[in-house]
């Protein structure tokens, strides 16, 4: 391989089914892309808005699992948009990125979609902030998360469908912001361990959507009470997800 610029790395997901290029010092996909891809209950042929899209990690994460999606996303940071632009062209699948504000919905992306996926920054305001920009406006919620809600019930199709990854503490404002328009919701707890309490939550949701809602039990990431050195310790379950690009499928039955 030629050399890597200086400001950028290509990291392999999926057991090197994707190869992206990311900022070496700015925000830096890693599993929960990973995770969102996999519980989004996308089919062959259907449309699928990534908003805050990043280099595209979750929805090309999405498509090497569902083929013949129609990829779309949204990211604010120009910069990054042009890696999600890149990243989908070298890895051989079609997206439409458009560099925008979910509040003020770019023209070309204000068309319904089968499904919205998003994967917002859910660190609050208030502690020392990234020195590097890109990381902080990834991380740091500026926009809430309700607004993130309400700009996919916009996109949605009638019966289609919401998954987004937050913090645990982010469910209230999504519940609360969910409204009539979108409803069947489940959530899906994601623990690290064992026991140990689930910071992290996924959630799918349906416009127009009348089942109760459902709370799930965990989905555990990691064997063991600890953490044991530099060793890989996904349970079989997530490793299949996180390394093999499986579906979350199952857990939300």
């Amino acid at each position: 391989m030629a050399d890597l610029p200086a400001d950028l790395t290509h990291d392999k997901f999926l057991c090197g089914k994707l190869q992206l290029w990311q900022p070496r010092h700015g925000y830096r996909a890693a599993t929960d892309p990973v995770l969102l891809a996999a519980a989004c209950p996308a089919e062959p042929g259907q449309s699928v808005l990534d908003l805050g899209c990043g280099v595209g990690a979750a929805a090309l994460c999405l498509a090497a699992r569902v083929p013949g999606l129609r990829l779309a996303g949204l990211e604010l940071q120009a910069d990054y948009a042009e890696l999600a632009r890149r990243n989908a062209a070298e890895n051989g699948f079609a997206m439409q990125v458009e560099q925008g504000d979910l509040t003020d919905m770019p023209r070309a992306l204000r068309v319904d979609f089968d499904h919205v996926i998003a994967n917002p920054p859910y660190y609050p305001r208030g502690g020392t902030p990234s020195p590097n920009a890109g990381r902080a406006t990834a991380l740091q919620i500026e926009t809430p998360l309700s607004a993130w809600v309400e700009a996919a019930g916009r996109r949605l199709a009638p019966g289609g469908w919401l998954t987004l990854i937050c913090g645990a503490d982010g469910l209230p404002e999504v519940l609360g912001a969910m409204g009539n328009k979108l409803g069947s919701g489940v959530v899906l707890p994601l623990a690290a361990r064992q026991g140990r309490p689930a910071l992290r939550i996924l959630l799918r949701a349906r416009k127009t959507g009348r089942a109760a809602f459902r709370l799930l039990a965990p989905f555990v990431i990691h064997q063991g009470d600890s953490h044991d050195g530099d060793r890989e310790s996904y349970t079989p379950r997530a490793g299949a997800i996180l390394r093999n690009g499986e579906s979350l499928s199952d857990e939300f039955r």
